[in-house]
């Protein structure tokens, strides 16, 4: 391997991955492997990277496997740049040794990023205040109730400034062929993606989930409609006459297309919507039953654990004990 060729720093730019308990394999790998097929491609050393961890011990990850770590929350070079690693109960794993050790680095100038639900990480840390950002679509409800002060995208990744967060899974690929570009251009970036055998890379006007029609599996353009304003007025439920109306609908139609394609009724569609939402934010929030219930556009604590408990067979306040229960056993 030749030295280091000049790049956007002046040399060989450094990564620094930081492993968080049960963070995403995949999105670990997916940012890791891109820098070393950079180098490989090039004969030259492009990036070097290493591995901590809160205590130097090593880090299990959501699939169970452990991996091991070159060093603990060290001081680090200036021009470092962080990507924070994590996924499933991401509050569990937060401290304040974990966040005052990202704002030192940030105060010091290193960039930062978070994969997968690593963006939790950076907002609590107040260092995605005023800036864009992505999070995995499973943790959104949670993590925009938290961090108002955030403004939150759909996108496969972003990049706001010396801040950067990807959605999680294969998402991290694309922002490092990103970064790769950037750095030393186009060509290496798509020839990186060619040794992976990733022939459709997305950029930050990529959103992470599927389309509606590909999600359901139903391809009827009024019905997706329908089900896209649902999804977005949660909160404030619309009624099947106004939504029938929206789309161009009588009633009668609408209710036919969801009984046809979905097996449901519009209300029952849409309830289940609501309550799934109202479960993330139990799961992963601290928020009181009763505020779940408002942001799910329940006006009755009553009729919301009635639902819930026909939905999941247990109640909101039962499901709020369990995870409290298993967070304290893990």
């Amino acid at each position: 391997m030749r030295d280091p060729a000049p790049g956007p720093g002046g040399g060989t730019r450094r990564f620094v991955f930081l492993l968080v308990p049960d963070f995403t394999l995949l999105s670990f790998a997916c940012a890791i492997e891109p820098l070393r097929l950079a180098n490989r491609i090039t004969g030259e050393r492009l990036y070097k990277w290493i591995t901590v961890s809160e205590d130097g011990a090593p880090v299990a990850c959501s699939n169970g496997a452990e991996i091991s770590v070159n060093g603990d929350l060290a001081e680090l070079m200036r021009d470092d740049t962080i990507l924070v690693c994590s996924g499933a109960n991401v509050q569990d794993h937060t401290n304040r040794k974990l966040l005052n050790w990202i704002r030192r680095e940030a105060r010091r100038g290193a960039a930062l990023g978070g994969l997968c639900t690593g963006a939790h990480l950076l907002a609590d840390a107040g260092l995605l205040d005023g800036r864009r950002a992505t999070i995995h679509w499973e943790n959104q409800d949670s993590f925009a109730e938290a961090f108002e002060e955030v403004t939150l995208t759909k996108a496969v990744f972003t990049v706001d400034g010396p801040r950067m967060t990807s959605a999680g899974g294969t998402s991290s690929l694309d922002l490092m062929l990103k970064v790769i570009a950037d750095d030393h251009g186009e060509a290496i970036a798509g020839a990186v993606a060619d040794q992976l055998i990733y022939s459709s890379i997305r950029t930050d006007q990529d959103t992470q989930r599927l389309s509606v029609p590909t999600r359901i599996g139903v391809r009827h353009p009024k019905l997706a409609v329908v089900i896209q304003v649902m999804e977005s007025n949660l909160e404030e439920p619309i009624s099947p006459a106004r939504l029938a109306k929206d789309a161009g609908l009588s009633t009668r139609q609408l209710e036919r297309l969801f009984r046809r394609y979905l097996g449901r009724s519009p209300k029952r569609y849409y309830m289940e919507l609501r309550l799934q939402k109202a479960r993330n934010l139990l799961m992963q929030t601290d928020m009181s039953v009763i505020n779940v219930a408002l942001v799910c556009g329940f006006t009755s604590p009553s009729h919301f654990s009635k639902c819930y408990r026909a939905q999941y067979q247990t109640t909101p306040y039962r499901e709020r004990g369990a995870r409290s229960s298993r967070s304290g056993t893990e």
